[in-house]
């Protein structure tokens, strides 16, 4: 993919933290997204969202970074939600089944709609 992947911090509340990704998530670029989610996490926001709205392009790569994430996140004794996933990736959440362990929230003002165990 030629998409460059980006992730940027847009709200901080105390533990709670929103990051937009935009890009592709593929083989090359997950490495990048896994390590500045594990980056936001070491630094004490345990309770991270993941805006996904500019997200073009997601493959089994991008989902083993988010499987990755979540994890560390639990591990921290926070969550994980994804924002406004896109209709494909959201697809490939509901195949693997793991719509079923990540909060999903329909939209991207995540700080009103605080993920389960926030």
């Amino acid at each position: 993919m030629t998409d460059d992947l980006h992730l940027a911090l847009q709200h901080t509340h105390g533990p709670l933290t929103v990051a937009a990704v935009s890009g592709a998530i593929d083989f090359h670029t997950a490495p990048h997204l896994r390590t500045g989610a594990l980056e936001l996490i070491e630094q004490g926001h345990h309770q991270l969202v993941l805006d996904l709205t500019g997200v073009t392009f997601c493959d089994s790569s991008g989902l083993s970074a988010l499987i990755g994430i979540w994890h560390a996140a639990q591990g921290a004794g926070g969550s994980l939600a994804l924002a406004a996933v896109p209709d494909r990736l959201m697809r490939l959440l509901t195949l693997t089944g793991l719509h079923t362990v990540m909060s999903i929230l329909p939209a991207t003002d995540a700080l009103a709609a605080r993920p389960q165990g926030a």
